[in-house]
């Protein structure tokens, strides 16, 4: 997943990995974090501006590092906006909470949609999805997933 989010941002000429580039290639590779948001119109609709990021509104993030302020920057991320490696570090620790040693897919999603500046939340927002409904969607789900803590503890 990182791996296509790493091509993405090199085919779009970013500098670093964004929120917006880990949604993209965890839609694409995680069935599960998919499933969310269905097999209607809204997946195709929330796709269709991912795809379009390189050629339209996306272009004016080109040269800007994503960064709410919400987080601490994480010094050691190169080559990751800080809400990337905010979100990256936050899936992890919504695992361990679980006893998990690995964060799956619905762990990042969970962390992408966490902050309201995040570029993968204005994607979702342009589609029609609001980013609580993602969380509340998660969170009912008993026993298989946790939330807890503030991304990037």
């Amino acid at each position: 997943m990182v791996a296509g989010a790493r091509r993405r941002a090199l085919r779009d000429g970013d500098r670093q990995i964004d929120t917006a580039h880990l949604l993209h290639s965890l839609l694409e590779s995680d069935p599960e974090a998919r499933a969310v948001f269905g097999d209607g119109p809204q997946i195709a609709r929330l796709l269709g501006y991912l795809v379009q990021r390189s050629i339209g509104y996306g272009l004016r993030w080109q040269g800007s590092v994503e960064d709410s302020g919400a987080i601490p920057v994480i010094p050691a991320a190169e080559g990751w906006s800080p809400l990337a490696a905010g979100a990256l570090e936050y899936a992890c620790e919504r695992a361990e909470l679980r006893d998990d040693d690995l964060a799956g897919g619905i762990d990042l999603l969970a962390a992408l949609v966490a902050d309201p500046e995040a570029r993968a939340v204005e994607v979702l927002h342009r589609a029609g999805i609001e980013s609580p409904e993602v969380l509340v969607w998660i969170e009912s789900r008993p026993g298989e997933y946790v939330t807890g803590g503030e991304p990037g503890c």
